[in-house]
């Protein structure tokens, strides 16, 4: 029997929370962490007699991350109740969007092994309130809810179904990740929960359109997660596949110890939630004019960087990829390239000793402190390493500070003028005269080693 080949059809929705002072559709605070259930009003609770009240900023920060992926923008949409009943839900329903979300279509760019390989299209951007949060580590016996959470503004990003990899799917993240920095809608975080990932799967046979039946995994909150339930469960299907037997529909979770997914119930089909318009919030018209000046705020995004470092400012593609991780690293890189024009010293640096010097201390140097940098160490007044190590750090904590103003202060400035050098030599030489004569008797096995400014000598061998 010939052996069938499968091809994994995988379809993200992923969970972005925007970095709003306040929530959806109320004023309660959004943070994380802080006391349970500090953050909360009747109106997230969901209490009878109130009325929601939709957040602005929430509709303009949608807008930013529509423009950036190259959305379609529905100047009007709804929201519509989603039923379900769950523990953490006070409301019983969740305010969310399904047949008019704020946006749809546009895509993701794919950077794999440091390259923008592919874009994955995208179905839909829309809207939703978040639900409270179960915690079942705090008693021994039952359930405590927190619903702090309840009523964060959320974005879904719903990927169409168009990866085919666990490598992929975590490039995509990772790109949209990097994108809601770049806009400053989110801080991504997953770890606190800033951006959620669940994941469709299905096998279908290779060659063919049909696609199998999929499978929904829950609530991966890591890319490395995210790659390794794919993986796992690519094998799973597989096995069950080859030997005839049926892959059932449903939701599954993923146990990190184990590097294994295991069921959590059988999913549910959309009319299941019972749709229907929210009465009480009238549908939203945007106004064309406010659309395009949100459209002037939108900065050049890192694929968009990357390529043209890459093909116009002939930057290598490994340090490329490093630059465009991060907004304020691009930019500085932007910046100091106009005061230096040498871009590959310029991208060698914010690349290397400018990102670790970020990573250790969180700061960066301005782009005058940068470029001054680069000089004295093209000019051979300072060492790289030098520049590097001490130089760097001390101009990043003194913004008003130049390079070779610095440099000078650090005593570090490094010189080749006879002038300058003979008189310090005359010095040293006049300080160690049994050397000196030793050295005139024909004694020639030692050298010299100088310790900074307070000289001292050492006997060695040579």
């Amino acid at each position: 029997m010939a052996h069938t080949v499968w091809q994994p059809v995988i379809g993200l929705e992923l969970h972005v929370q925007l970095n709003t002072r306040s929530k959806l559709f109320c004023s309660d605070e959004v943070a994380f962490g802080g006391e349970p259930n500090t953050r909360i009003s009747e109106i997230s609770l969901g209490y009878p007699g109130t009325l929601p009240r939709l957040n602005k900023e929430a509709v303009r920060k949608a807008l930013l991350l529509s423009l950036a992926c190259g959305s379609n923008i529905n100047t009007r949409f709804y929201f519509e109740r989603k039923n379900y009943t769950y523990p953490d839900l006070p409301k019983g329903y969740q305010l969310t969007q399904s047949r008019m979300p704020v946006c749809q279509g546009g895509s993701i760019p794919v950077r794999l092994n440091g390259r923008y390989a592919r874009q994955v299209p995208l179905v839909r951007i829309q809207l939703e309130e978040d639900a409270g949060k179960s915690l079942h580590d705090v008693y021994q016996e039952f359930t405590a809810l927190d619903f702090n959470r309840a009523g964060t503004p959320l974005l879904e990003v719903v990927t169409a179904p168009a990866i085919h990899t666990p490598e992929e799917a975590g490039a995509v993240v990772a790109e949209l990740r990097r994108m809601v920095r770049y806009l400053d809608i989110s801080d991504g975080n997953m770890e606190e929960a800033s951006l959620r990932c669940d994941a469709n799967i299905s096998l279908r046979q290779a060659g063919t359109d049909k696609l199998g039946t999929r499978v929904e995994i829950k609530n991966l909150n890591s890319i490395r997660f995210l790659q390794q339930a794919l993986a796992f469960e690519i094998q799973r299907q597989e096995g069950l596949l080859n030997r005839s037997l049926p892959v059932v529909q449903e939701t599954r979770l993923f146990d990190p110890d184990s590097g294994e997914t295991f069921a959590m119930r059988t999913k549910e089909d959309l009319n299941d939630y019972r749709y229907f318009p929210e009465p009480d919030l009238p549908p939203v018209a945007l106004d064309p004019e406010w659309i395009a000046q949100i459209s002037q705020s939108v900065p050049e995004m890192p694929a968009l960087r990357y390529e043209r470092y890459i093909s116009r400012l002939d930057v290598p593609e490994a340090e490329a990829a490093l630059i465009t991780e991060e907004l304020r690293l691009a930019n500085l890189f932007d910046l100091t390239v106009t005061l230096n024009g040498n871009t590959r010293k310029v991208a060698n640096w914010v690349a290397g000793p400018v990102r670790n010097t970020w990573t250790a201390t969180g700061n960066l140097p301005a782009p005058h402190q940068l470029a001054g940098i680069i000089t004295l160490v093209e000019s051979g007044k300072v060492s790289f390493s030098v520049a590097a190590q001490q130089l760097l750090p001390h101009l990043t904590a003194r913004p008003g500070y130049g390079a070779e103003e610095a440099a000078s202060e650090l005593g570090i400035i490094q010189t080749a003028q006879e002038e300058v050098i003979l008189p310090h030599v005359h010095e040293l030489l006049s300080s160690f005269p049994d050397k000196v004569n030793a050295y005139r008797k024909g004694e020639k096995r030692f050298d010299w080693v100088f310790y900074g400014r307070n000289t001292k000598a050492k006997r060695q061998p040579v």
